[in-house]
């Protein structure tokens, strides 16, 4: 394993069709490959964004077989590269639920993780735009990290950009690199997107690679964009437009370079149990 990982990110604007998102995203992958990227990650729902919330339940697949999963492994063993599936809808015991899961899949075309999104988004913004994913979505159980050719990679979806306890249990599983690859809406995008992940960045001294959706859907919604490829200082490296259309973004993370820059700046170290430690205790 290297100590440096070129990393892309590919943004998508996914529509109703399995046939034409795998296709779009073929493309980017290609694009990615051309640039000597050895690990490629995915937007979130990449392979289907339908015209209604519950069109995802259509394509659902078995865990291990389909052919979003066939695409996701045949590519990653052609172009020999660690590649990210930012969420594939896996069929589950509900009927009426799929579970939105992150897969990773080895330069052999071998899956090597399965992390299932942990926070569902819903929310009400204004102007009457909300969102209800636990209608189709089922949450999943526990943080997951995954050692790769391309470093160990800790695993997130979307929403849970929100939620800095994950990427903390992440980050004490032995995490390098954080992926968020996401469907952030243009109004919480414009708002809240690059600044939440450049503070998961800074807080938790790793890189982030947080692809995303970035335009016009089926369905009238509009995403956010602006994928970003960002150093553990914090610091963008690599960015898309906002909102403008499918795009790639390379950016090489010197992972070797980590352990000097947590001992220089040892806040991981730094951290208090909740609650306090000794020395708030009073004396006597």
């Amino acid at each position: 394993m290297t100590e440096v990982t070129r990393a892309a990110v590919v943004q998508m604007v996914s529509g109703a069709e399995v046939s034409g998102n795998l296709e779009q995203a073929g493309k980017g992958i290609d694009a990615a490959v051309r640039q000597a990227a050895d690990l490629v990650v995915l937007p979130e729902n990449f392979a289907c964004m339908g015209r209604r919330e519950g069109d995802i339940l259509a394509v659902g697949e078995a865990d291990g077989t389909g052919p979003i999963q066939a695409f996701l492994a045949d590519t990653a063993r052609a172009h020999g590269i660690t590649l990210v599936g930012g969420s594939v809808p896996l069929k589950g015991p509900e009927p009426d639920r799929v579970r939105p899961a992150c897969l990773v899949y080895g330069p052999d075309g071998t899956r090597l993780a399965r992390y299932d999104k942990r926070h569902l988004f819903d929310v009400a913004l204004a102007d009457g735009e909300g969102y209800r994913e636990s209608a189709t979505f089922a949450p999943g159980g526990r943080p997951v990290t995954v050692t790769t050719p391309a470093g160990r990679l800790g695993l997130s979806i979307c929403y849970d950009l929100r939620f800095p306890e994950h990427y903390r249990a992440l980050v004490d599983q032995g995490a390098e690199i954080l992926l968020a690859p996401s469907a952030f809406t243009a109004t919480t995008g414009a708002a809240h997107w690059s600044v939440l992940v450049r503070a998961r960045a800074i807080e938790n001294l790793c890189f982030m690679v947080a692809p995303g959706q970035g335009g016009q859907h089926a369905s009238g919604r509009a995403t956010h964009g602006e994928s970003l490829i960002v150093n553990a200082w914090g610091e963008v490296q690599a960015r898309c437009p906002v909102g403008g259309g499918p795009d790639v973004a390379v950016a090489d993370l010197n992972r070797g370079a980590l352990p000097a820059l947590r001992a220089r700046f040892p806040a991981l170290s730094h951290r208090l149990t909740p609650g306090g430690d000794s020395r708030d205790t009073p004396p006597g």
